[in-house]
């Protein structure tokens, strides 16, 4: 449930968006599809190189969303479970993030800052947590402040969604859901 100041917070950050707010190319709004039949409904694959996440929804079908994924060399790859999932979640940069580009993240260097989730926030309004061995990978799907990094790869290697469109997977994906990124 969303409390009221995080409702507040987004509205706020909404009516600040100038007038001619950023479009996302139509291909990576969500849509139903077919797919495979032999994949198991309730997990997830994640295609890269086509900038598409699927949620596979029943034998042969599928709802697909667009994505920002990784760098060349930053990105995920293999299989991961849904360790966790959060609401507005809090972020903090890796310490390889830190120390590839410390002038983008020198508030975090010497300290254990941790930035507040909210519509500033680089994960969005929800984040799924990729873990393997029941451990933490560091990796995320998660929302963004960048709608234009959607279709790109650009990340630091986590899986970046529209917030209204990670909102919409969040309510439909299960913690330990199978997630294969290809």
């Amino acid at each position: 449930m969303i409390s009221r100041r995080s409702f507040v917070a987004a509205a706020a950050a909404t009516a600040a968006l100038p007038a001619q707010a950023f479009q996302v190319d139509p291909i990576y709004l969500p849509q139903k599809v077919s797919i495979k039949k032999d994949l198991e409904p309730g997990q997830l694959l994640i295609l890269p190189r086509a900038h598409f996440l699927y949620f596979i929804t029943a034998p042969g079908e599928a709802m697909r969303y667009g994505v920002g994924v990784g760098k060349a060399g930053l990105e995920f790859t293999g299989t991961a479970k849904i360790g966790a999932k959060k609401q507005w979640p809090t972020w903090r940069p890796t310490n390889e993030m830190i120390s590839r580009d410390p002038h983008l993240y020198g508030k975090f260097i010497d300290n254990d800052y941790v930035q507040p989730g909210g519509p500033g926030n680089p994960l969005g309004a929800r984040a799924l947590y990729l873990f393997q061995n029941g451990r933490d990978t560091f990796f995320r799907i998660h929302g963004t402040t960048s709608p234009r990094s959607i279709g790109r790869s650009v990340s630091n290697g986590c899986i970046r969604m529209i917030n209204d469109h990670v909102i919409d997977l969040y309510d439909r994906v299960p913690k330990g859901a199978t997630v294969t990124v290809l």
